[in-house]
């Protein structure tokens, strides 16, 4: 058994259970990066140990109440299939060097997309805020719209978990932070806690799918796998009961630039490109989200006058 992946699993599990996202976009590029396993074998094991993981969440969303079960089965019989599908176009693909090369890109770019859809998530909740902020300054009274009935739409969402299943099966990333990204965008009138709860019960099946076929199939390493649940099990219940009173908001963009660097180096970026891209980020990114703010915030202030004059 392996402290340091023990150690990893448990700083990997933390910030899953503080922001609720991170777990295959975040452990997956650690055991590539700094740890030398293959892609494969690191996506086979980080799958596996998702695989236990995932319920626990569930099971909290479950009690509560805060699932809608038709967007769950629908999404079902889309991802399901299609995970366990992602596993055998690998496996069909053999386990050469250059399958390896395949899974890493498939990785670096799915990381990359999932830090997109982070900043986009982001910027969704800004310019609600800003709308919210706007109306409470005219005196307006804002209370949360209650949740009409969600017409659920079979086709787009089956292809919402195809789609995500594959991509799961093949890089063990997007069980949540691309079809939460997704279904956001399908269903706007899904409150927050649903969509969440949905989108992780949703991924059960969904891992559990990918997980099996890496089992059989895949490269799956049982004392990496003893060593990642040994450490992200106690991580995951830490960060959960510290997730109100911790700054989520700077996990999450500390998150989105680990996601963001980490797939630029899965692509073979070299180190000084990916030095300045790094700094830049750093540098430029908080000055650029204030701007954005600003900008909504001007907009959320004259929206009403524009909708008055049209």
């Amino acid at each position: 058994m392996d402290l340091t992946v023990v150690l990893a699993g448990l700083i990997v599990g933390f910030v899953v259970g503080l922001t609720g996202m991170g777990g295959g976009a975040l452990m997956t590029p650690v055991l590539v990066l700094f740890f030398g396993i293959t892609p494969l074998a690191a996506v086979s094991s980080d799958l596996v140990a998702a695989a236990v993981m995932k319920p626990v969440g569930s099971w909290v969303h479950m009690r509560h109440g805060t699932i809608h079960w038709g967007l769950v089965r629908w999404l079902m019989v889309g991802s399901v299939p299609s995970a366990f599908a992602g596993v055998l176009v690998l496996r069909s693909l053999g386990d050469s060097a250059d399958v390896q090369a395949v899974v890493r890109t498939s990785l670096g770019i799915a990381l990359l997309v999932a830090a997109s859809a982070m900043v986009y998530k982001a910027y969704l909740t800004l310019v609600a805020r800003a709308h919210k902020e706007a109306a409470q300054a005219r005196g307006e009274v804002v209370e949360a719209p209650p949740e009409g009935p969600i017409v659920v739409r079979p086709l787009p969402t089956v292809l919402i978990g195809a789609a995500g299943g594959l991509i799961v099966g093949m890089t063990s990333v997007g069980s949540g932070s691309l079809i939460i990204i997704a279904l956001l965008a399908l269903y706007p009138a899904l409150t927050a806690n649903r969509l969440v709860g949905t989108d992780l019960v949703q991924a059960v099946p969904l891992v559990a799918s990918a997980a099996l076929g890496h089992v059989l199939f895949g490269d799956f390493q049982f004392d990496l796998t003893a060593s990642l649940l040994l450490g992200s099990v106690p991580g995951v219940y830490a960060g959960a009961h510290l997730s109100a009173r911790a700054p989520g908001w700077l996990i999450r963009r500390a998150l989105a630039i680990v996601l963001l660097v980490s797939g630029l180096k899965l692509l073979n970026v070299p180190t000084v490109q990916l030095g300045i891209v790094l700094v830049l980020t750093v540098a430029l990114g908080p000055l650029l989200w204030a701007s954005v703010r600003r900008r909504e915030s001007q907009r959320a202030v004259s929206w009403p006058e524009s909708v008055m004059s049209g």
